[in-house]
């Protein structure tokens, strides 16, 4: 008797650079700030700080990040040469002033620079056309921009078309999934889209692959919140609102002219929670026991499962709620905090395009803004 070893599979290695000095005779910098230095920006900023001398070395990319904003102070690396080791330990800092941090960041020498916004904040989404005309690249989570205002949006598209700078928000929708990247591939490569149906919240979806009526509801949430799966008030999540978000971002990535208040929006927050402060409302989450028993029970009987589900279609409806699915429905397999969105097209008709994977958390967050960060860098012209 015969046996045979397969050999081992050898890893395949991208072409590299034949020499450091050749990469960097051909380097290509970008002077990077960011602001917002929260849980995805920390979290960015400890991974952008350990690619550093690799995307030197290999890429020929220079990133040099010289500035943190947070709501009310800023570090600058003038201000302390260890800035790119320990922004949060750093002793000089000043009070934040965003048109000095950007004229810090442009420097004299005029290459490129980059804003990433990895705020919450309404007063820096207001900016980006500002930033975008003055040929500033934006890279960004926060969805306010890209779901606000549809006549802002517009200005935002104009600057960046006019000024040069590039704006990437990949992460907006379903964290570090490549969601965005590859509705625009399907639109850039002449494709139609006809709707989009998905799950756009891993808070939402752990809740409902979780609750299956051995445990009430509100335990299950305080669960989540403990595990840091909600935001510090879950009834942001249980609202329903940032889905709609995320579809009206899809939306208007695919041309079609939707706003937040086109989207039919059900929240799970009993009108009598709704407006009690967030401690108040934590002590009542039995409140929410009996609806979402009544809701699982009629799933059942229908054969169904409980999912959280936002729909959009071509003809301009858009819903974000809860509803019952058939068991044998893809979003009936998901698992733990899976965001899946599938794109029906005119390629895609029969069999939708599924994007699915994790869709919470700061590390694949935070990945999904790097990932922008270098998609931008590659275009940049190599400097000798």
């Amino acid at each position: 008797m015969h046996s045979a070893v397969a050999a081992p599979v050898q890893p395949v290695s991208r072409p590299r650079p034949a020499t450091a000095d050749f990469t960097l005779a051909r380097s290509r910098r970008l002077a990077v700030g960011l602001i917002g230095p929260g849980r995805v920006g920390g979290t960015l900023l400890d991974q952008l700080r350990a690619a550093q001398p690799r995307l030197a070395r290999h890429l020929g990319l220079l990133l040099e990040l010289r500035g943190v904003a947070a709501s009310r102070r800023m570090w600058l690396d003038c201000d302390d040469p260890e800035l790119n080791g320990r922004h949060g330990g750093a002793q000089i800092w000043r009070p934040t002033d965003l048109d000095a941090f950007l004229a810090h960041l442009r420097g004299t020498e005029g290459g490129p620079v980059m804003l990433i916004d990895c705020s919450a904040s309404e007063a820096v989404a207001a900016r980006y056309a500002d930033w975008l005309a003055k040929g500033v690249h934006v890279v960004t989570p926060n969805k306010l921009a890209a779901s606000g205002p549809l006549e802002r949006w517009r200005a935002i598209a104009r600057a960046s078309a006019q000024g040069g700078g590039r704006l990437r928000y990949e992460a907006t929708v379903c964290a570090g999934l490549p969601v965005v990247q590859t509705l625009r591939d399907l639109i850039d490569t002449g494709d139609e889209l006809y709707t989009v149906e998905g799950m756009c919240s891993g808070t939402l979806a752990w809740l409902f692959n979780h609750f299956d009526g051995t445990r009430p509801f509100s335990s299950l949430l305080r669960e989540a919140h403990a595990l840091g799966y909600t935001e510090p008030d879950p009834r942001a999540d249980l609202s329903g609102l940032d889905v709609a978000r995320k579809l009206v971002i899809l939306a208007r990535e695919a041309g079609w002219p939707l706003s937040l208040e086109d989207v039919q929006v059900e929240s799970l927050v009993p009108e009598a929670l709704a407006a009690l402060a967030p401690e108040a409302f934590m002590q009542q989450l039995e409140a929410l026991d009996a609806p979402m028993a009544a809701r699982l029970a009629q799933a059942r009987a229908a054969g169904g499962v409980l999912r959280h589900v936002a729909h959009l279609d071509r003809e301009g409806r858009a819903s974000v709620k809860l509803a019952v699915l058939p068991a044998s429905h893809t979003f009936a397999h998901a698992r733990g905090t899976d965001n899946v969105v599938q794109f029906t097209t005119r390629r895609y008709c029969d069999n939708p395009l599924t994007v699915q994977g994790p869709g919470a958390g700061p590390e694949v967050t935070a990945a999904g803004v790097f990932a922008d960060l270098l998609r931008i860098a590659e275009a940049l012209e190599p400097r000798p």
